[in-house]
């Protein structure tokens, strides 16, 4: 007789999504995170809109003023499994992925599962804008 219990059912469901879970967080450190791509591959940003001492998301790339007039860029990429960072507290950009935290001031990483830094991209001071490629 093949009956299948409800307890069974679900604790089978969940076991599965266990699996592609645990799948889904594996060691990555030896992949690379996927290219970016889109027009020319710069983005430009007003420096206005980047704070001093903590930085700002803009599409694929963040933006970071460690100290008044100086700026920094990263790509958004986090490199632990691909996700972008999505988040800016002060000093600390997140990754809400997985938890991984990175330094506004330089990309490395605070926290987390991420094998490395965040990838550093050049940024150009146009007068009151920036550009970053």
């Amino acid at each position: 007789m093949n009956e299948f219990s409800r307890r069974g059912l679900l604790a089978g469901a969940a076991a599965i999504g266990v699996t592609g879970a645990l799948a889904a967080c594996g060691d990555d450190s030896t992949s690379a995170p996927p290219a970016s791509t889109g027009g020319n591959g710069s983005t430009t940003v007003s420096a206005a809109k980047v704070p001093v001492g903590s930085a700002a998301i803009v599409g694929e790339v963040v933006v970071s003023q460690p100290t008044a007039g100086s700026f920094k860029a990263f790509s958004a990429v986090c490199p632990h499994q691909g996700c972008l960072v999505s988040r800016v507290e002060g000093k600390e950009i997140t990754c809400v992925c997985h938890g991984s935290a990175f330094s506004a001031a330089d990309g490395s990483v605070l926290s987390g599962p991420s094998p490395r830094g965040l990838i550093a991209r050049t940024v150009t001071v146009n007068g009151d804008n920036l550009t970053v490629a």
